[in-house]
């Protein structure tokens, strides 16, 4: 398997997201043939419509497919990968068998990906080709725990390595025609559930149906935060006079509590990313 070469290593200096999308189709040719670890979110459509553009039936986009995947999200992924001609497989994950990602302590997803890229390595050592994640420079500086399985199982990141961001990204893949190029980031239902609250299949369920509910009613871009039996909504700041109407809040309301939910709230704050990681202590149950 070839290593990123060291021209990768500096590209992340590069001025323009032209040199950088030019560093990139040249690595995908160096690397002659890529597993790409693909969810149809911002990051990996914009690599996946690189690599086949670049090797064509020699990039492979793989898809997880886990109880913590939204079926929204699955079908999403399909459905752009179709429209660009990615060559998909679909791959069974099964992390919720693992007590450690149940528990759920702040590390749950170095269990996930540990568990995602163990078996895409082993794909990739049957078809002799590098495996790829759709991490972006951005992303470095997170709280991503993800990031050490990934080094682990030597899953490399070029979009991180060259230095793209997630605004170049969001502007490259507009001008390549991907719809996903305004999507709002959607991480997997797990990432709903504040830390020291179990993961259960009934919280993924219940989370699952609670954000088809919002996304039916119009709203874009939300969550819906789990402690324990009390769901905290998020929605974009954009979007919260709506969420403030009286007879919409009380639909939600009244739709969470049938979910199961005992007790359903709006953050006035609105949605932003990782919230969770200073709230977990909010609600554990």
């Amino acid at each position: 398997m070839i290593a990123l070469p060291e021209i990768v290593a500096t590209a992340a200096a590069q001025c323009t997201t032209a040199e950088k999308e030019r560093s990139l189709r040249s690595l995908m040719r160096k690397l002659q043939r890529v597993l790409v670890a693909y969810s149809g979110g911002v990051d990996s459509s914009y690599l996946a419509k690189i690599a086949t553009e670049e090797l064509g039936t020699d990039s492979i986009c793989a898809i997880g497919l886990s109880p913590s995947v939204s079926e929204f999200q699955r079908d999403n992924a399909v459905r752009v990968a179709r429209a660009n001609g990615f060559n998909i497989v679909m791959l069974d994950t099964n992390e919720l068998a693992d007590p450690e990602y149940l528990a759920n302590k702040g590390d749950r997803c170095y269990f996930c990906k540990t568990e995602l890229y163990s078996k895409l390595t082993k794909v990739a050592v049957e078809l002799n080709c590098a495996v790829l994640d759709g991490t972006n420079a951005d992303d470095i500086g997170d709280h991503r725990p993800g990031r050490i399985a990934a080094k682990e199982q030597k899953v490399q990141s070029p979009l991180a390595e060259i230095g793209f961001t997630k605004a170049e990204i969001r502007e490259l893949s507009r001008k390549a025609g991907l719809t996903t190029w305004d999507q709002p980031a959607s991480p997997c239902l797990s990432s709903r559930i504040a830390v020291g609250v179990p993961v259960t299949l009934k919280r993924l369920s219940r989370i699952e149906r609670a954000e088809d509910f919002l996304r039916n009613m119009g709203f874009r871009e939300f969550r819906v935060r789990v402690h324990g039996e009390l769901a905290r909504i998020e929605v974009a700041p954009s979007e919260l006079s709506n969420a403030h109407d009286l007879a919409v809040s009380a639909k939600i309301a009244h739709k969470l509590k049938e979910l199961g939910f005992k007790f359903v709230t709006l953050d006035l704050e609105g949605f932003r990313s990782g919230s969770l990681n200073v709230t977990s202590d909010i609600v554990k149950n």
